[in-house]
């Protein structure tokens, strides 16, 4: 079969044919290689395998067909040279630093981030002499500011997680090379489909494949995105030595995932825009957070970096903590849950699960009101979505 560059082709036509390579069996759908180890036809061979003088498999901690599948799918999605796929989207943020930092080095993080990446950052790389400034996601200044001589990364998720800001990726970009740093985008809220921050100058993009990519809440796992010349010489010797590794059959799962990504992104961003719009219009509600409605502050950035405004929606609902509560314990329909990306509609109480073990200083400087609900809006009809609600 003639080798096929797919970086030519549609992304609907990448997300279902890039990165397969059937087997002597003419399989049409993606094998899973549970295997831990492989046999190698002579000493020779597996001597200049391990030498790193002949590529092939070598033991899956870090080799396995059905991983790499997922990892060229990924990249080939993204716009990137080269994938590594690990077990979380959290493992995929802890490889990333493990690659790129070192005692001395200074990172500069958005605060809107998902709860655990802050205390990541801030409790467990500070152990280690990782130093971590925090910073307004929008505040361009606040970015600069912190750059220091020793700054080796800056790192954000856009849209944020739970206030859907949105950041200037390509300023950002510019700012970090100026200063001899990477930038380094959680592309979680939008994937490859809506969003492809590498295309405005990002260095790295990560990924919880847990969510959108797989999309039906089945499996855990991470991907990191980038260079084939940084993953190759700073993240692939985290992934062979210390073994973050993703499971065959969960890269499985997430190949499936893709093939469908683009429907499901946009069928979740019709279904979030209405529940936006409607949640306007509820008295109770303060606030309505979300990157598709004229009001968020920025809608128009939104509009140049994304497709669309992805299917996260937030909002402040009046009466704080227990008006929240209520409201999410009277739902029948929807799940209770912190989780997101999947076709079942998900709602939670930020302030008390996703960034309930930052401090309230820390929850206030990040904008996590006690009155604020995150819905990751699925794939249900959003009339029955929003009568559960009952607002």
């Amino acid at each position: 079969m003639t080798e096929i560059d797919w970086n030519e082709w549609g992304p609907e036509t990448r997300a279902i044919r890039a990165g397969q390579r059937r087997t002597a069996e003419g399989e049409h759908s993606d094998p899973i290689f549970t295997t831990s180890s492989y046999v190698f036809a002579s000493a020779a061979e597996a001597a200049a395998r391990f030498a790193g003088k002949d590529t092939g498999n070598i033991y899956s901690r870090f080799t396995n067909p059905t991983v790499r599948s997922f990892e060229e799918r990924l990249a080939c999605l993204e716009g990137g040279e080269r994938c590594i796929a690990v077990a979380s989207g959290m493992g995929a943020i802890t490889t990333l630093a493990m690659g790129l930092l070192e005692a001395g080095s200074h990172v500069v993080c958005s605060r809107g981030v998902f709860g655990n990446t802050i205390l990541l950052f801030q409790n467990i790389l500070g152990k280690f002499g990782v130093s971590t400034t925090f910073v307004d996601l929008t505040d361009a200044a606040a970015w600069e500011a912190a750059i220091r001589p020793e700054t080796r990364l800056l790192f954000l998720e856009t849209p944020s997680n739970p206030l859907t800001g949105i950041a200037d990726i390509a300023a950002l970009s510019d700012l970090a090379h100026r200063n001899g740093a990477w930038l380094a985008v959680d592309n979680c809220f939008c994937t490859p489909a809506l969003q492809r921050p590498l295309a405005f100058g990002a260095d790295l993009v990560i990924h919880s494949a847990t969510k959108y990519l797989d999309g039906q809440g089945r499996c855990l796992g991470g991907a990191i995105v980038g260079s084939r010349e940084l993953l190759d010489k700073a993240i692939y010797p985290i992934l062979r030595t210390a073994g973050p590794t993703l499971s065959p059959f969960n890269a499985w799962v997430f190949l499936k995932g893709l093939e469908t990504l683009s429907l499901r992104m946009k069928a979740h961003s019709d279904n979030a825009l209405q529940l936006a719009l409607w949640l306007n219009e509820q008295k109770n509600v303060k606030q309505v957070h979300y990157p598709g409605l004229p009001s968020h502050p920025q809608y128009a950035l939104a509009r140049r970096q994304q497709a669309s405004g992805g299917g996260i929606v937030s909002f402040e609902l009046e009466g704080g903590q227990p008006a929240a509560w209520r409201l999410i314990d009277a739902t029948r329909m929807l799940s209770i849950t912190a989780n997101l990306g999947d076709v079942k509609t998900t709602i939670t109480h930020p302030a008390t699960t996703t960034h309930g073990r930052l401090s309230a200083d820390e929850r206030l400087r990040a904008g996590i009101g006690d009155g604020l609900i995150r819905i990751a809006v699925g794939l249900e009809n959003i009339q029955d979505i929003q009568h559960d609600l009952k607002i």
